[in-house]
């Protein structure tokens, strides 16, 4: 190591037989939300009492059993919203609601009053027993920090005591763990077990383990807690907490890994808000076991409502690319990446013959159904999209099944208008596209009426008249043919100079009930095998299918393939 450098690698800590990389995480921890103190405590604007009410509500209703709802020392507006919920019987029966204090003597009993005929409750106490702290902040030796850790939970249990109607926990943080030696944080939380003196396999004490500051890559976190996993006394009756910040953007892979090794409950705010960078985003760690199957208790099925409440009431956007919750978090520009969605979503019945699964879809790791994302905003349009994703955009915005023959150019015609704008575009504006290339073309022949009347004696056999606008002349055609089409073509070779035929031609509904038309593709075989489309919408059918023909007659004028 050079001298006077300014930054070194944290000390490892020894633990060459670690258990954890082979661990799976196949099931959920307790989820501790701490939006309320920590995420809020961070916040340019605090959120106000009347804010904060709403915003446990929600979290209630999502599924959070463990609440941090504030430091009731630190204001009389904190103290007062306590008193809010307990007083006017604001908490679930199956809700304990957290208070975080200092170790100091006047903090405690403040905190202790604001608990006061509450049902069920966790007193958080914390102090930070790092070298950095002791020598700098606090100036005290490990002796006086220890004697001052045991005197204060000795106060609290005793406070606690007189509370004969509540359940009262104790949860203990030695602040900036990971800065801390583990020795010294497991002499020090064993003494504090100790002075608590009422933790039960039932009722056990919390020993919360921050990653305050994230100083350390995940993996020497892991090895933190599986070391302290493995040594604290009085295991049984002990749940071990985890509370990561996001410093150097490694917070979700910290609480994951150090879940494998051990840990049994998550303390992190909604999307990541807190001090400097944020706390660990328990949206991103829910969602993820949720993925693999895991059931977490916590519900996301309202995950839109849930993130525009939440930037409602903090004033924090949800960055668009954040995962689950992101604008953008299921979203594909990319034209090869829309292709591939499209054919997964269109063979996803196949998935659990195929692959033991439910949902297996190309670049989609959860169904975004699942937590209330709309499939329209998967695939958005610019010009690096394809015809894959130009295709899903029309199905899922209209219902338009667009024939592969015909995605190539479309894709082309709408590439270029992106390219022409220099944004992204919207579904509308595809359509658009759409309608003006295949249904609308600018082209020479306008459809004026198309009358197709049966025989008198035969009705498979059509009498058709057409009337047509060719450039600016007005005329009318009649031609009989076996089905309304047939008379259709036969008249209409009598107008124009192309040779073409109609051997076939796709037909779907576009809209429901009553409001529901008819689309037609038409593919038009030209004298020289080439094949030129025509798409065409009315109430009817046949009529549909007559607009599609002259539409791709009109491509053909135009000089557009396909």
């Amino acid at each position: 190591m050079k001298k006077n450098q300014k930054y070194i690698l944290p000390k490892e800590v020894s633990i060459p037989d670690r258990k954890w990389p082979d661990c799976i995480l196949d099931q959920s921890p307790i989820w501790c939300s701490v939006d309320l103190r920590d995420g809020n405590q961070a916040l340019p604007d605090p959120l106000t009492p009347d804010q904060k009410l709403e915003y446990f509500e929600m979290l209630c209703e999502m599924g959070f059993k463990h609440i941090e709802v504030g430091f009731p020392s630190a204001s009389q507006d904190e103290f007062d919203f306590f008193r809010r919920l307990i007083d006017e019987d604001r908490i679930p029966e199956d809700v304990f609601i957290m208070g975080l204090t200092q170790m100091r003597p006047h903090l405690i009993k403040r905190t202790l009053e604001a608990f006061e005929g509450c049902k069920q409750g966790i007193v958080h106490a914390y102090i930070a027993p790092s070298d950095l702290h002791m020598k700098q902040v606090f100036e005290m030796s490990k002796d006086q920090l220890i004697d001052l850790a045991v005197s204060s939970t000795e106060q609290i249990s005793d406070l606690v005591n007189n509370m004969t109607s509540s359940d009262i926990r104790y949860e203990f943080s030695p602040e900036e763990f990971t800065d801390t030696d583990i020795s010294f944080s497991l002499e020090l939380c064993n003494k504090v077990y100790k002075a608590w003196g009422k933790a039960t396999k039932e009722k056990p004490i919390i020993f919360n383990l921050p990653a305050t500051v994230e100083r350390r890559p995940p993996n020497q976190y892991a090895d933190m807690i599986e070391l302290f996993n493995r040594e604290i006394k009085y295991r049984e009756s002990i749940l071990i907490s985890l509370h990561v910040h996001n410093d150097q953007g490694m917070a979700v892979a910290s609480t994951e890994l150090a879940l494998m090794a051990g840990a049994d409950r998550v303390e992190g705010t909604l999307f990541g808000h807190g001090e400097r960078t944020g706390n660990v985003d328990l949206s991103t760690c829910i969602n993820n076991l949720y993925s693999r199957g895991i059931e977490t208790g916590i519900d996301f099925s309202k995950l839109p409502e849930i993130a525009e409440t939440v930037e409602r009431l903090t004033g924090m956007p949800v960055y668009y690319r954040q995962p689950y919750a992101g604008s953008y978090a299921f979203t594909a520009f990319s034209g090869s990446h829309q292709d591939a969605i499209n054919k997964g979503m269109n063979r996803l019945s196949e998935a659990p013959e195929v692959f033991g699964m439910g949902w297996k879809v190309p670049y989609l790791h959860i169904d975004p159904v699942d937590i209330g994302r709309k499939f329209e905003r998967l695939i958005r349009i610019n010009s690096q999209s394809g015809k894959g994703g130009v295709a899903w955009v029309l199905k899922q915005d209209y219902g338009i099944d667009v024939p592969k023959e015909i995605q190539p150019v479309l894709g082309l015609a709408v590439q270029k208008y992106s390219e022409s704008v220099a944004r992204e575009i919207s579904a509308e504006e595809v359509y658009q596209i759409f309608e003006d290339n295949f249904i609308k073309p600018d082209g020479p022949y306008s459809l004026l009426a198309y009358w197709p009347r049966p025989d008198d004696q035969d009705p498979t056999f059509i009498h058709g008249e057409v009337h047509l606008k060719l450039e600016d002349q007005e005329v009318t055609y009649k031609a009989d043919g076996n089905g309304p089409v047939s008379a259709f073509v036969h008249a209409i070779r009598e107008a124009i100079d192309i040779d073409f035929k109609v051997e076939s031609y796709h037909e779907q509904a576009v809209g429901k009930g009553a409001d529901a038309q008819a689309l037609a593709f038409v593919p038009l075989k030209l004298a020289d095998g080439s094949i030129v489309y025509g798409a065409g919408i009315d109430s009817n059918i046949d009529q549909a299918a007559v607009r599609a023909i002259i539409s791709g007659l009109n491509r053909v004028e135009l000089g557009n393939n396909l």
